[in-house]
């Protein structure tokens, strides 16, 4: 019998929507001191450098998509699918289903019972 893979439920990372990512990039290199760069490969994407440990989650910062985006917080499971089926069980929203973000994982954008959203994500190098 193989035991199942224990993955913690943390944030492993998170993202910043913003309307003007210059202005974005400045207050929150200032008031944290956190290091922001251009994301390889990704036009509107910056990396967010929090300066901490592996255990310190990173983040993207992003050119806003929609008038109330918020922050999003990325939570760590060991199944997508899995953790897909079980928001939906408890009452909850999927607002985009398994995605692939390729050679990294998947993730999945959900919303609680109280109207907050938040990202799944799965680490998996062979994703496409």
């Amino acid at each position: 019998m193989s035991k199942a893979k224990k993955v913690p439920a943390n944030i492993v990372w998170f993202e910043i929507p913003a309307d003007d990512p210059a202005r974005a990039k400045k207050f929150y290199s200032s008031l944290f001191g956190w290091k922001i760069k251009a994301f390889p490969g990704m036009a509107d994407y910056w990396h967010i450098d929090t300066g901490g440990g592996d255990e310190s989650p990173d983040g993207g910062l992003m050119r806003r998509m929609h008038e109330r985006q918020p922050i999003t917080s990325y939570i760590n499971v060991p199944s997508i699918s899995r953790a897909i089926a079980k928001v939906e069980r408890l009452g909850g929203k999927v607002c985009k289903g398994r995605t692939a973000v390729p050679q990294m994982g998947w993730l999945a954008i959900c919303r609680d019972t109280e109207e907050n959203e938040f990202a799944l994500w799965e680490v998996d190098k062979a994703a496409k």
